[in-house]
Formats: C-alpha cells, sequence, structure tokens
C-alpha cells in the first residue's frame, strides 16, 4: 500500500492499484517505471521521418555549446535541431487536431442523418441553439421546418472539413481585433482537413525547413481544430443531446454496484452512450438482469464520455484515464464499452484476469481480443441493446475476487455557455456582465482553464488539484474538461460548498451568492471550445480590453500526455491566452525553438507557452500573468466606491 500511495492521491486508485499487484495484474503504473522515457525523443530531438533515420541531435549536456557543434548536430539530410523539433511538434498538433476533427466529423455526419430522418432514436432537442447557428451560419430560417434548417446546418459544418479556400466559419465568433490578428499573421485556416494535411506535408524530409514556418501552420491548424473540429462537435453535440445544464452527480470507483451488472462506457464520442443510456433503462433489459441475479443495472462513465452523460444524464462517473485498468482490477465490472482516443490495449490483458468483456464499436479502433459490435447509427438503439445484453448475460460469471472502494464524491457539472450566462445574469438578463464586474472589482481575480490529460510519470491527479486549489485560494475562477475536470471533482472541489473551503474570500463570496462552485465542469475535451466561447463573451461584454489576449486569463494543462493536450494548447496560445504545461516539454532540446514558443510568440499572437512541472510554480505563474493583465487594464488596483449626487450626475452627463 505504501508503494502505491506514491502513484495516486486518490484513495480509491491506490487501493487498487495495491489490489492489482496482489492478484498479479500489470497496470500503467507498473509499466511507467518499467518503461523508462527516451530522455533524447521527449525533448524533441529525434527524427524518424524518413527511412535514414532515426537521426537523434541532443545538445551537449552540462556546458555551453560550441558554434562548430552546432553546425554539426544535423540529420543525415541536413535538418538543424530547430527543424526537428518544430516538425515533431507540429506532427502533435496534427495528431490531436485529427482526432477532435474527425470526431466532430462524425458528429456532423451523424446529425444531418438526424435532419433527414435517417437516424431513428435521435431527435433536434435544443431548437433554440439550431436556431442561433442558423443565424450565425447564414442560413434561412422564414417559415422552414427545423428538419430543413437542420439539413442546411449538416451539410455547412461537413464542408467545413473539406474547404479549400476562404476561413473556418466559427472564426467569426472571436473578438474582430483577433480575426484581423489572425488574417494579418497567415493563421485563419481554411479547411480543417487542408491544414492537417499540410502539416503532414510541411514535415516530410525536404519541405518546410524554417522552424518559425513550420510553428505557424501549427497555429493554424490547431485553430481549426478549436475554433472548427471541436467547436462544430460541441455545437452540434448540443442540439442533437441537449445544451448541458447544472446537475448534481457522483465520481469515483466507488459508483460501481456490487448487486447490479456493471456497464462501463469509455472513450470520447458520445454517439453510442447516449443510445446506452437509453437502453439500459429498458424494462425488458431491466427483466433480463434480474433474470440474471442482478437488481438492475449500473451505467458508470469513464474519461471524457464520461463527462458528456454525465452532463446531460446525472450518469456517474468512475474516473478519469489512468483509472480504466483499476475499473476492472475492481473485479464487479461486467462489460467496458469503449469508441475512440484514450483507450489503452492493455485492457483486454487486465480483463483476462477478472470476467469483464471489453466491447470496441469503431471501425477505426479495434483492440486483439475484445469484442466487436460495430456501432450503426442508423440503428443505433439495435447497436445500444447488443452492448446491454452482453454485459447482462457476463453477470452470473463475476467471481469472488470483488472488491469495490467506498469512495465516491458529489459533484456539480453541466456549465455550458449558455448556462453561466444564465446563472451570472439570470433568465431575463443573461450576461457575463456580473462576471466581468467581479473581476475589475478585484473580488475575482482572473479566470483559469485548467484542462488535459493523466499521465503516468507523475503521481495520478497531484498536479490538477494542487494547481486548482492554489488557484482557487488566490480568488481564481477555474475552468475545466476532460480528466483534468474529473481529477478536481474526485478531491471534491466542484460542490457549491467548496468555495467556503478552499477559495479566496473574494472568490468566495461571488460563488456563495451565485450558488456555483468555484471550479466549473464544462465538459468533455472537445467542449475546451466553451472556454474559447466564454473568453470572447467576456471581451465582448465590455471592460477587460478588446481581445482575449487583454484578459486576466490563462491556461494550463499539468497532466498532459496527449496529442490533443499540444493542439489544445496551441489554439489557446493562438488564441491569446497564456498557457503552462507539466511534467515535459517536446522542444526543450531545442534553445531557439523553445524561446519561439516561450517568449516570441506572445509578440505575434499574444499569448505564449511556459513550462513548469512543479504545479504550485504553475499556478503562479499563471497568478503573475494575470496580475499583469490587470495592471495593463488599470483594475490592479482597489477603487473606492462614490456615490453620486445629482450635481456629480449632471457634470458627468455634460462631459
Amino acid at each position: 500500500m505504501a508503494e502505491a500511495e506514491t502513484k495516486s492521491i486518490d484513495n480509491a486508485s491506490i487501493k487498487m492499484i495495491d489490489k492489482a499487484a496482489s492478484d498479479g495484474v500489470n497496470t500503467a503504473f507498473d509499466r511507467a517505471e518499467t518503461k523508462k522515457p527516451c530522455p533524447i525523443g521527449v525533448e524533441g530531438s529525434c527524427c524518424k521521418h524518413c527511412g535514414m533515420g532515426p537521426c537523434r541531435v541532443p545538445p551537449p549536456k552540462g556546458r555551453q555549446e560550441t558554434p562548430e557543434e552546432k553546425q554539426k548536430r544535423r540529420g543525415v539530410c541536413g535538418a538543424t535541431a530547430e527543424t526537428i523539433a518544430a516538425r515533431n511538434f507540429i506532427r502533435m498538433i496534427a495528431g490531436g487536431a485529427a482526432a477532435h476533427s474527425d470526431h466532430g466529423r462524425g458528429v456532423a455526419e451523424v446529425f444531418l442523418a438526424v435532419a433527414k430522418g435517417e437516424a431513428p432514436g435521435y431527435e433536434i432537442k435544443d431548437e433554440q441553439k439550431l436556431l442561433q447557428l442558423a443565424l450565425d451560419w447564414g442560413v434561412d430560417i422564414g417559415d422552414r421546418s427545423n428538419q430543413e434548417i437542420a439539413i442546411n446546418i449538416g451539410e455547412i459544418a461537413l464542408a467545413e472539413f473539406g474547404k479549400q479556400e476562404g476561413q473556418v466559419l466559427f472564426l467569426n465568433r472571436a473578438p474582430l481585433k483577433r480575426q484581423e490578428l489572425w488574417r494579418r499573421e497567415g493563421a485563419a485556416p481554411r479547411g480543417i482537413d487542408r491544414e492537417i494535411v499540410e502539416i503532414m506535408h510541411r514535415t516530410h524530409i525536404g519541405v518546410d525547413q524554417d522552424y518559425r514556418n513550420l510553428l505557424r501552420q501549427g497555429v493554424r491548424a490547431s485553430i481549426a481544430d478549436g475554433w472548427g473540429g471541436s467547436m462544430i462537435a460541441t455545437e452540434l453535440q448540443d442540439i442533437i443531446f441537449g445544451t448541458p445544464a447544472p446537475v448534481l452527480g457522483r465520481i469515483n470507483l466507488g459508483v460501481l454496484s456490487r448487486d447490479e451488472v456493471n456497464l462501463i462506457i469509455h472513450g470520447h464520442e458520445p454517439l453510442l452512450s447516449e443510445m446506452v443510456v437509453v437502453a439500459a433503462q429498458d424494462p425488458e433489459m431491466i427483466a433480463l438482469a434480474k433474470s440474471k441475479g442482478a437488481n438492475g443495472i449500473n451505467i458508470a462513465g469513464m474519461c471524457c464520455t464520461a463527462n458528456e452523460i454525465l452532463m446531460r444524464h446525472g450518469i456517474p462517473l468512475a474516473g478519469n484515464f489512468l483509472q480504466q485498468e483499476l475499473a476492472i482490477v475492481t473485479g464487479a465490472v461486467e462489460a467496458m464499452v469503449v469508441d475512440v482516443q484514450c483507450i489503452m490495449q492493455s485492457l483486454t490483458a487486465v480483463a483476462e484476469c477478472y470476467h469483464t468483456k471489453i466491447i470496441t464499436t469503431s471501425p477505426k479502433a479495434k483492440i486483439p481480443g475484445a469484442i466487436h459490435i460495430q456501432f450503426d447509427e442508423h440503428n443505433a438503439m439495435e447497436s445500444a441493446r447488443a452492448i446491454v445484453k452482453t454485459a447482462i448475460e457476463n453477470f452470473p460469471n463475476r467471481g469472488s475476487n470483488i472488491d469495490i472502494p467506498k469512495e465516491q464524491t458529489d459533484l456539480v457539472a453541466g456549465f455550458s455557455h449558455e448556462t453561466i450566462n444564465y446563472l451570472l445574469g439570470g433568465i431575463y438578463r443573461a450576461s457575463y456582465r456580473p462576471l466581468n464586474d467581479n473581476i475589475i472589482n478585484g473580488r475575482i481575480r482572473g479566470v483559469a482553464g485548467v484542462v488535459g490529460c493523466n499521465n503516468a510519470r507523475v503521481k495520478h491527479n497531484e498536479a490538477h488539484t494542487t494547481m486548482v486549489k492554489e488557484l482557487i485560494k488566490n480568488d481564481v475562477l477555474v475552468l475545466q474538461t476532460g480528466c483534468s475536470a474529473i481529477a478536481s471533482a474526485e478531491a471534491g472541489l466542484m460542490t457549491p460548498e467548496a468555495a467556503s473551503k478552499y477559495a479566496g474570500e473574494g472568490l468566495a463570496s461571488v460563488c456563495e451568492a451565485v450558488g456555483i462552485p468555484p471550479v466549473l465542469h464544462l465538459g468533455s475535451c472537445v467542449d475546451n471550445s466553451r472556454i474559447l466561447i466564454a473568453a470572447t463573451a467576456m471581451v465582448k461584454e465590455g471592460g477587460l480590453g478588446d481581445d482575449i489576449s487583454e484578459l486576466p486569463v490563462a491556461g494550463a494543462a499539468p497532466e498532459w500526455m496527449s496529442e490533443k493536450a499540444i493542439s489544445i494548447g496551441q489554439y489557446f496560445v493562438g488564441s491569446g491566452v497564456f498557457t503552462v504545461f507539466g511534467v515535459n516539454w517536446p522542444t526543450l532540446d531545442s534553445e531557439e525553438v523553445s524561446k519561439y514558443l516561450f517568449e516570441d510568440f506572445e509578440a505575434i499572437y499574444g499569448g505564449m507557452w511556459a513550462f513548469e512541472p512543479d504545479p504550485i510554480k504553475a499556478a503562479h505563474l499563471m497568478i503573475d500573468h494575470i496580475d499583469k493583465k490587470r495592471q495593463a487594464l488599470g483594475i490592479d488596483k482597489a477603487r473606492e466606491r462614490v456615490l453620486f449626487d445629482m450635481a456629480m450626475r449632471r457634470e458627468l452627463e455634460g462631459a
């Protein structure tokens, strides 16, 4: 147990890590100890883009490099360390942007099928958001039906991926000053797919060899993710599944049930999980479960799919990325159904030690040893029922080696942009004005987006919770998505009561007045687009500058590990947000590229990267940046409240 405590701060996870060791089960925590990262590759100085490599070009450690050494530090093709580091970095952006954008494409395809009446079981649930999107995209409303409008929107959304000219439509939502900057710098994306493909072309041997030019294309592709594919996914999911509103939920491995069929939904695309939730509530399925000796069916989520079904249905979360194997180790999971992204191939090996069945559903993501039940959105309920039935029929195969941790925590989730707008301003005067006013008067110091993954190279959940506690203690309102949000929820930071316990006096007073937690759960990792919209709303409300880069805001991913995190971070930087990452950094072996990202980017885009593994130090980098922005806005000092008499009012009007 003592060894397990070095791997996670979460008690439920610690217990299951210890149980896995007792059961002889190998997990990611074990592999992280035995599989040490390549010290050259992790810092970006290894190139394997052609058959003449891999070429490793690390600088000398512990002393200054001579000009002669730097001249020789090249790949076989002559590529410099700067070129290699920049190529590797933007290829990570391409991978992350492709993952998020392919998610968005899948949602757009289903959305269009729903509009055409070709996807039974789905429907348009948020008509108001449908009509707002139609206005944003110039779709004629008139006296047309919602289905006709939705068909146009679906066709336009799909066209965004392959568009060759112009710019991604959602860029029009950004502040005008930001749009002008993107166009001036050549960073406004055309089609989503085009920018990703162009990265792959530019990073092929013998193409783009100017690290500044390479990094500009990285910015353009990342913006195509944040303001393109991810935003499309979020908006269309809200329309067909409903825009999230605050909901009380439960989280951690303790949500698993001893006497019910446990079915875990894991992955990132809610297209299937929505149907599984419905199928599990079917009286016929419940009766089948009882005939097998269970008292019912318990659905729990894992990773970003968990966030999606929590926000819309209150379905409990079993955990985040590094807890997926541990859920199986409980011995109480009948089936884990997965779609795409962040799914460990080791799940089938862990499942062999228990009775759990792993069910893959996407043709893009198959795992040897898993059962494959193809998800067909045109007949979604049939697929969902087959999955639920497979889990039910496995219930009698449970062994006696069952240990479900008791730990579970309450949380409040579902804070979409629309919800924040409503909670702050009310139903008749929904507005971000109260947020801006409380930033101006200093009760709220600023806003931070803390997002991203878990990373087995650091203690599970520790960096997330340490950073978030430090931020809210210093009156910084925190917005979260993805596995980072799950970490904070497990630590009890996402209930209104957390404000008085953990937040500074100013932030706590605002949270208590509104009735919100000091840490707001905004959804899955594609829902980082909600943070972009929230930041834009702050700009448009007035009083805090004319661009996102002028706001007292910052971003972070303290336990990042995936390419998606790099793409997310880059589109926040490209949108004008100071963003700090922990764990490691993929360009450290190139001093020039790192300086360009950490310093020069700010002069170009108004935002820049930073790297700091210590979560407390990273939090204070963010706080210092927020204070710098407050000073630039002239709101760094408390202002005395003056009660104007009539003469003073007349004088003001005359001016």
